[in-house]
């Protein structure tokens, strides 16, 4: 047994090393894999989508906000990893009435370099969650801030339009970017603004991303009309997971938002 302290404070034991671990958090479900895992993953939701060609094997419990706790029992896990943002607290009472649960909150870049890192304490992965980090660390190292004092809005939802906010992993890595996001300056950190909001915001950029909300091509004209011609990109969302993801992100930022 062991007894770790989550991001929350809360004090888990549980069956270390773990035998049987659920994940409700698709990037951290993917990094899992990365770590050498795959034997001992044994529930995910259905938005756990990659690896593709394994994560298929692995038992879906539900959603990141639906879980099917029949299925849960069925699998008995010795560990439920979950994050607070993808995840409800209602979720995690119930979970934790009947297993270990540890729950993450990842809202910076460095807090997904530590959640790699605990990962591999709470796993028994030391050795491979090291070298992923530094992985991670060397591709952003050098990482050119071409956008330096660009303004910058990343939507993520319309009717209504909601856009990311302060305290959010994704406005950690536009920081990275060297953006400026004018709507930090809201409140909540997936703040709704409207038409005039954008159109005052006086942006060079906007960032329309395949997920939550699936944004097209069709949408980009529709936004530089309203942002009075702002350079408007249909970015992947999933290049600004955390996780294993990471190292994905810093190639495809080089090639789809032109960087040196």
């Amino acid at each position: 047994m062991k007894t770790v302290t989550d991001n929350l404070g809360r004090s888990v034991t549980y069956n270390y090393p773990p035998d049987k671990i659920i994940s409700f958090a698709p990037a951290i479900t993917e990094t899992l894999f990365s770590l050498q895992l795959q034997n001992n993953i044994v529930g995910r939701t259905r938005f756990c989508i990659h690896p593709k060609g394994s994560i298929e094997k692995v038992k879906n419990v539900g959603g990141t906000k639906d879980m099917k706790i029949e299925r849960i029992h069925e699998i008995n896990p010795d560990l439920i990893i979950v994050e607070k943002e993808e995840n409800t607290k209602v979720m995690v009472a119930e979970l934790e009435q009947h297993y270990p649960v540890f729950v993450f909150e990842i809202q910076t870049f460095a807090d997904a370099l530590n959640m790699i890192e605990t990962l591999g304490s709470i796993l028994n992965r030391t050795q491979e969650a090291d070298a992923l980090g530094h992985d991670i660390e060397r591709a952003f190292a050098n990482f050119p801030k071409k956008y330096t004092g660009k303004r910058a809005a990343y939507v993520i939802w319309q009717n209504p339009y909601m856009v990311v906010g302060q305290h959010t992993y994704i406005q950690s890595l536009l920081d990275k970017l060297g953006f400026i996001n004018p709507f930090t300056e809201l409140e909540g950190r997936y703040p709704e603004v409207t038409a005039e909001d954008f159109k005052t915001a006086e942006l060079d950029y906007v960032l329309l991303a395949t997920e939550p909300f699936p944004f097209q091509e069709k949408h980009l004209a529709t936004f530089e009309e309203m942002t009075n011609g702002a350079k408007t990109i249909i970015v992947d969302g999933e290049m600004f997971w955390y996780g294993v993801k990471m190292l994905e992100a810093v190639p495809y930022f080089k090639e789809r938002l032109l960087l040196p």
